[in-house]
């Protein structure tokens, strides 16, 4: 299994999430966390917001990767979010983003969050995967699809 088949779990899986702004994305993000994880949402959000503050997430080609240290968060988690219609992020491409990837490491994480970062962007960086995670309807085919997925040696 893959680091990301053991960070996320189907119930952190949003298809088609409804909202107009990177804000709005962390909020969305901060309410679950704090309901299937019990962190606070404003800790999740203020994680994500000062981590984007410091320069995009978005990778480019629709996608992007926000992260952050949670207080109280006993082990990385990752919540995937298809949203349902793009929204600007500041990529490098200029692109809106449409795919997600939200990353929560523990406050004093170890090198792990790093890894899980190279395989989200080498997973992002395949034109077939991004296809099939736009195309993908199910939560459930989803969730195996990214579980299954090999990273490149």
């Amino acid at each position: 299994m893959t680091l990301i088949g053991k960070i996320l779990t189907p119930d952190h899986i949003l298809l088609d999430l409804d909202v107009a702004s990177k804000k709005r994305v962390f909020e969305q993000v901060g309410l679950l966390v704090e309901n299937t994880r019990g962190i606070a949402r404003s800790e999740v959000f203020d994680s994500l917001f000062s981590r984007e503050k410091l320069g995009s997430t978005g990778l480019g080609q629709g996608v992007a990767i926000p992260h952050g240290r949670a207080r109280g968060l006993k082990e990385a988690t990752g919540v995937f979010i298809r949203l349902k219609a793009p929204i600007p992020f500041d990529a490098p491409d200029g692109k809106p983003v449409q795919c997600l990837f939200v990353l929560l490491v523990p406050e004093h994480a170890t090198d792990l969050h790093l890894q899980v970062l190279s395989e989200l962007a080498q997973l992002f960086s395949s034109r077939q995967m991004r296809e099939q995670m736009l195309g993908t309807g199910a939560r459930d085919e989803l969730y195996k699809l990214l579980c299954e997925w090999t990273p490149h040696a």
